[in-house]
């Protein structure tokens, strides 16, 4: 049993297992946060909660989990030729400060309109969205450093402190009997700000002084980058926000699949732990010229994403009717087929996040884009079809997410053999430098 264990992490890209923990605690925020909320909340208070969850998950990381994934790249990328991360942290800062003021700039004239058209006209919830958004923003311009340098163990911590506030947070809300539901989002603000803040002495004290960075190589790539997060947020998210608007009054079907999504992905909560130690790994590689380590990583990424969906998506498809009930008191208005089908949609969207990391280390962030405006384009097509609501949202993310992963699938093998073929890699596409060459470093 050790062995195999001892095989299974070595597996794993460095940092994994220390960002694990963290990944679960907060993974199991959200089930508990939802769930403690389902329990205590009236059925359109809960669609409330529901659709707000849904933006933050959704346009929240959309804007604001690019930072991270940026920050990861390069400051590990200046890791590995020995430059300090100081300067990239304080323009990151700055960077971060101004998109998410533009963000509460927008909240703020659009209050009304947005009100009544996501929350049955409650202002204070627009207020809420805009606490988790300033949350999201100092937690991925935080962890995006922290991953870049290999600080995965302040990395986890900050996860399982946000996590673990969340839980509290939200039961006790329960034991208090408060049935509210801006203050069950507002643990989605409060819960991140101060995770962030316990952290922070650590982050300070691992950046050093180094060379400065240009606003060009933060900023090249990170409007496409955003483009595409927030589409893959898109047909992650859609299904909810489409129900939403194509059937406005049906706050019970808004509610549970709502809790299905959450349940068949779980595999994505552990998938959590994976990306931050993936990308810092595949942008060392990539940084030193290692083209066996790069596509050996990659390889073993996709296998264990495979095993994940296995894992995930069984059980949920089984069991998810009868547990979305149990777990969050949703009404029994989808079936083990509709769960099949979420579940599936969680392995492809994986599978996708795998292969957009890759693109993004050999700066295509052009071509990651492209894929994912297939994929929304798929499922927009899906989504307004004629047929069953729900069948059609939950197929769209299904078939959205599949078309995601063929189309870089296609460009990886075409543009980039080497990446996804054996150890020893091939050569680049005629007339283009290999992008795994001894010392490749694009600017």
């Amino acid at each position: 049993m050790k062995s195999l264990t001892a095989k299974a992490t070595a597996a794993l890209p460095p940092g994994t297992v220390a960002v694990a923990g963290g990944t679960v605690v907060l993974g199991a925020a959200s089930y508990v946060h939802l769930g403690v909320a389902g329990h205590s909340l009236s059925t359109d208070a809960m669609a409330n909660v529901s659709v707000l969850w849904t933006i933050v998950m959704s346009v929240g990381i959309g804007v604001f989990f690019p930072i991270e994934q940026e920050l990861t790249r390069i400051v590990a990328a200046r890791a590995v030729l020995g430059q300090g991360a100081a300067p990239v942290l304080r323009r990151a800062a700055l960077l971060t400060s101004a998109m998410l003021g533009a963000t509460l700039l927008v909240l703020g004239l659009g209050a009304g309109p947005l009100a009544d058209l996501l929350f049955h006209g409650d202002r204070g919830l627009v207020a809420a969205l805009g606490g988790a958004f300033t949350g999201m923003a100092v937690c991925y311009l935080t962890r995006g450093v922290l991953a870049g340098l290999g600080r995965f163990g302040a990395y986890g911590l900050q996860l399982a402190l946000d996590g673990g506030l969340r839980i509290l947070l939200a039961f006790g809300c329960a034991v208090l009997g408060i049935r509210s539901a801006l203050a069950f989002s507002l643990v989605l603000a409060l819960a991140p700000v101060a995770a962030v803040l316990a952290t922070l002495p650590t982050l300070l004290r691992a950046v050093e002084p180094g060379e400065r960075i240009a606003w060009r190589e933060l900023t090249g790539g990170l409007g496409l980058l955003i483009c595409s997060t927030l589409l893959s947020q898109v047909v992650v998210n859609a299904a909810v926000l489409s129900t939403k608007l194509l059937a406005p009054a049906d706050s019970v079907l808004i509610a549970a699949l709502l809790n299905a999504l959450v349940l068949a992905r779980v595999p994505l909560f552990v998938f959590g732990s994976l990306q931050a130690s993936l990308l810092g790994g595949l942008s060392a590689a990539y940084t030193a010229g290692d083209r066996a380590a790069f596509s050996a990583m990659l390889r073993r990424i996709g296998v264990v994403v495979g095993l994940l969906g296995l894992a995930g998506g069984v059980p949920a498809t089984v069991l998810g009717p009868w547990l979305i009930g149990v777990l969050f008191g949703a009404e029994p208005v989808l079936g083990c087929l509709d769960f099949f089908l979420l579940s599936a949609g969680t392995v492809a969207y994986m599978f996708a996040m795998v292969l957009g990391q890759a693109l993004m280390v050999f700066k295509r962030h052009n071509l990651q884009l492209m894929c994912w405006a297939v994929g929304t384009a798929v499922l927009a097509g899906v989504t307004f079809a004629p047929g069953d609501v729900a069948l059609r949202v939950i197929l769209a993310y299904a078939l959205g997410s599949a078309a995601t992963v063929l189309g870089m699938l296609a460009v990886l093998r075409l543009r980039f053999p080497g990446a996804t073929g054996g150890a020893a890699g091939g050569a680049g596409h005629p007339g283009e430098a290999s992008p795994l060459g001894a010392g490749a470093v694009r600017e």
